[in-house]
């Protein structure tokens, strides 16, 4: 089974930026989105790319802001993180599937999603 390794994460100050990575391992995936929970709160869709022509969605609460991209040696995605806020901060967990679905519903149905990373806290601080 592909396996899915987030890393980047971190404490920053409003305003600050981070750059999260996934990788994937023992498979090929097709894309990958971002997620995030923050205690209390549902899983909230963040960004999704497509590997093969690298199109992107964004989570309405993000955009402009994050930057998702990949470089798709071997698996990997990559979300910038600019202009960061308070309420950011969440655990943020890269996910794909086995069976390819478009980001349009991956984003918007983190349920339907059977591949996970173990997740990476970010915290913003005023």
């Amino acid at each position: 089974q592909v396996q899915l390794v987030e890393s980047g994460g971190g404490s920053v100050e409003s305003g600050g930026s981070l750059k999260l990575t996934c990788a994937a391992s023992g498979g090929r995936v097709i894309g990958m989105a971002w997620f995030r929970q923050a205690p209390g709160k549902e899983r909230e869709g963040v960004a999704c790319i497509h590997f093969d022509d690298r199109s992107t969605l964004y989570g309405e609460s993000v955009k402009g802001r994050f930057t998702i991209t990949t470089d798709n040696a071997p698996n990997t995605a990559y979300l910038q993180m600019d202009n960061l806020k308070e309420e950011d901060t969440a655990v943020y967990y890269c996910a794909s599937n086995r069976v390819p679905i478009p980001c349009q519903v991956a984003i918007t149905s983190p349920m339907s999603l059977d591949l996970w990373g173990q997740g990476t806290q970010v915290s913003v601080s005023s």
